[in-house]
């Protein structure tokens, strides 16, 4: 037989192997969850691979349901107490970290039951334990009992998520030591938490606290908070903790953590010093990539512990992909989902088409929340696009007064010439909610990205969204 009788031989097994799966699914977050549902329903036979006892995955479990559900029942107590329809001549009513939790777990275990329906109905296998690989094409599953599963699949998608970075010399077996996820079994009530990093995370659990009446301080490793905002938002956020009591500290680096019975010291290289209760490290997240055996598939993550994709989402490693947080930026739930819904795609038809849309929106469940989507006004500067502003502040809204919810304002960012939106920047109650509305009309091609759309449509009145009626009509009086 002739060499190349042969290699078509060889090639013509390679392509007829028998897998147990179309494919491996390795983690059950938003972005697994996105590519599992989207390759089920193509007809494909799927395997999902959980190392926790429920899917869901760190969004699910520790990391945005939770965060967000603490948040709303913080922030529920603030209008209650802040309300004198209700607390007229009565004392605040207290609520302790312990107390919210309870609304948290309930909502947890509603998404878990949600989304295992999801799977069933869609007949993809579960398999519970630590996922490794063992080569290009297959996997071991080792269980809590100690017994181990061998899967293999055509295509295998890693969507690990990440954990809280743990460094070295911070001891986080001490119970007055946590990070974001163990936050959630703080079995204590402090009266003062120490939070080291104030990113989204960071600048949420100091919302959380605060608004709990625990007093906070707020150590930032930069010179301004969340310095990826608008500058304006940035700054409306941080007047607001200001006003509410959290003590901010920018520019500012961990020296050594010192823990006792009763308390945590925290040294900074900068020579201050502070005491509190307990200490919430906030300051960055890692790729749960370091359980994975990646060598033995021939991937290898970068120091973050994460892997690198190209554009339709395939690792190095023809037929492994991966998506969600194990690959960085955006590093957002809703992103991660979609990324899922586009890499099945490409596993299915190889073309990678589908991208990501460009104006990903920004959600911030501080107290009150952010949202923003396209530009910043420092961004247009440097490229020195020639823009306008036009602003509504909420306390001017109707509906904002009815709900007395009053601090917070919304900004449209539009070219001078086209009046093409640019950017929307949002800080008040709802943010993440009505920013939608503007991204719609952002995604519009031929022309029909104005902000006159705003002026020339109705709104129902009163609602927040009016907000936009009101900044176009600013904005558009700007122009000469």
């Amino acid at each position: 037989m002739s060499k190349q009788a042969k290699a078509e031989t060889k090639k013509s097994k390679s392509s007829t192997k028998s897998y147990d799966f179309d494919a491996i699914i390795i983690g059950t977050g938003p972005g697994g969850e996105g590519a599992a549902m989207n390759l089920a329903k193509r007809d494909k036979r799927v395997a999902i691979i959980e190392r926790y006892h429920h899917v869901g995955g760190g969004c699910t479990h520790w990391g945005t349901i939770p965060s967000k559900a603490l948040r709303q029942s913080v922030s529920r107590l603030i209008e209650y107490n802040s309300n004198p329809l209700f607390n007229a001549g009565q004392n605040a009513k207290q609520l302790t970290f312990q107390d919210i939790l309870s609304h948290a777990s309930a909502v947890i275990r509603k998404q878990v039951n949600l989304r295992s329906g999801f799977y069933n109905r869609n007949q993809v296998e579960h398999y519970y334990g630590e996922a490794s690989f063992v080569d290009a094409n297959t996997i071991e599953v080792l269980r809590t009992d100690g017994t181990i599963d061998t899967i293999t699949a055509k295509q295998i998608v890693i969507a690990t998520g990440s954990r809280p970075y743990h460094p070295d010399d911070v001891d986080f077996s001490h119970p007055r030591v946590y990070d974001s996820d163990s936050i959630l079994s703080l079995e204590h009530s402090p009266r003062q938490i120490i939070i080291y990093g104030a990113g989204v995370i960071g600048s949420e659990y100091a919302c959380i606290f605060r608004g709990l009446g625990v007093k906070v301080d707020l150590i930032n490793t930069r010179d301004r908070l969340l310095s990826f905002l608008d500058d304006e938002m940035s700054d409306s956020l941080s007047y607001h903790l200001w006003n509410n009591g959290v003590v901010i500290r920018h520019g500012e680096q961990i020296e050594r953590v010192e823990t006792n019975e009763d308390s945590v010291i925290v040294h900074l290289e900068s020579g201050k010093k502070m005491r509190a209760d307990c200490l919430l490290f906030a300051n960055g997240r890692t790729g749960n990539t370091a359980d994975l055996k990646l060598e033995n598939a021939g991937l290898k993550a970068d120091g973050r512990g994460q892997l690198k994709v190209s554009d339709s989402y395939q690792t190095d490693v023809e037929g492994i992909f991966a998506v969600g947080d194990v690959i960085g930026y955006p590093s957002l739930a809703s992103a991660a989902f979609d990324q899922g819904r586009i890499c099945a795609s490409a596993m299915l038809d190889g073309d990678g088409k589908a991208k990501l849309t460009v104006d990903i929106p920004t959600g911030i469940y501080t107290i009150p929340e952010i949202s923003s989507v396209g530009k910043t006004e420092q961004e247009l500067t440097e490229a020195k696009i020639p823009y306008e502003v036009g602003r509504a502040q909420f306390k001017h809204l109707a509906r904002a007064q009815i709900s007395n919810n009053l601090v917070g304002s919304l900004k449209i960012l539009f070219h001078r010439e086209s009046k093409e939106i640019l950017g929307i920047h949002c800080f008040g109650e709802n943010a993440a909610e009505i920013i939608h509305i503007g991204q719609a009309i952002m995604q519009q091609k031929n022309g029909g990205n104005t902000i006159e759309y705003f002026v020339e449509t109705t709104f129902n009145y009163p609602t927040m969204a009016e907000a936009f009626r009101v900044a176009a009509l600013n904005g558009l009086n700007r122009l000469f």
